[in-house]
Parts: structure tokens; sequence; C-alpha cells
């Protein structure tokens, strides 16, 4: 059975990931990230790590599939962040694209919260946060670090 207190660590090597962007009503969706003891620390785009021969896109789409059993539509061009970060005591290295996606007209609309198993078991709750209440004192953090920076500076 799935847990929601399993403890995670980066992986010891520099891994490369995908994230969707989605937009709702100018908030964006994003999965909670706990520390050891179950308190959120800060929220993460969903998606995961690009797999031997795949694509970003294929990984967003087939992230999407498995944890929200949803197809997406990736509509802009990605980002492309380099994120060293540490988590528990723990470094982690990550090359990251995120691009904006969407969901077929409807879906999620009347949805507060989204939950979700990542591939190890883990349970995960995502929601839709204001990006101007994320990386402030006191505040769930906005992960990768340098995200909403590059968000607010994006041209279209």
């Amino acid at each position: 059975m799935p847990q929601h207190s399993q403890i995670w660590r980066p992986a010891p090597q520099i891994r490369v990931k995908a994230l969707g962007l989605h937009w709702r009503r100018g908030q964006l969706l994003a999965a909670e990230v706990p520390n050891d003891s179950g308190q959120i620390k800060g929220v993460r785009p969903l998606g995961g790590t690009i797999e031997f021969g795949e694509t970003w896109q294929q990984t967003l789409m087939r992230e999407f599939q498995e944890e929200l059993a949803q197809e997406i539509q990736i509509i802009s061009p990605p980002l492309v962040l380099e994120n060293i970060f540490e988590h528990e005591g723990a470094t982690g290295h990550e090359i990251v694209f995120c691009a904006e996606i969407s969901f077929a007209k409807g879906v999620f609309e009347t949805q507060d919260t989204l939950t979700f198993a990542e591939d190890n078991g883990m349970l995960c709750t995502a929601r839709w946060f204001d990006l101007t209440a994320l990386d402030q004192p006191g505040g769930p953090a906005l992960f990768p670090t340098g995200l909403k920076e590059r968000l607010y500076t994006r041209t279209p």
C-alpha cells in the first residue's frame, strides 16, 4: 500500500528531469515536497526523470499519463535550468526542462487537490498555487530553485 511518509533522498548523480507547467486561473499546479517530518517545505511542478532514449517531451507525456491518467499537450518551448540543491543533508544535481502544458478542456476544473502515487509507491498531493505566495518568508518554496524568477522574466 502506498505511504505518504516515505523518506526520499536525491540520487548521487546528475538527473535530467522534465516538468510540466499547468496554469489554472493564474495559479500553477505543483506537488507538495515534504521534509522528513512530513511538513511541506516547498512545491514542484509535476513531471519526472527522463529515461534513456526518451525525449523530454515523451517524458512529460508519460509522467502525466502514469501519475494522473491524463494526456497533455505541450504548448511552449522549454525553460532549461540547472538545479543543484540540498534535501535533508543530501546534495542533488538536476538539469530540468520546464514547459507549459494543457489538459483537455474541463479536466480537473472543479478539483482543488489531486492525489497520485509515484512509481516508488509514495503518495503525493498536488494543487494550484499562486506564484506570488511561493518563495516568501514562512511559506513554501518553489522548486527547482530559480524557476519563479525565470517564469517572471520569460518572454512569450
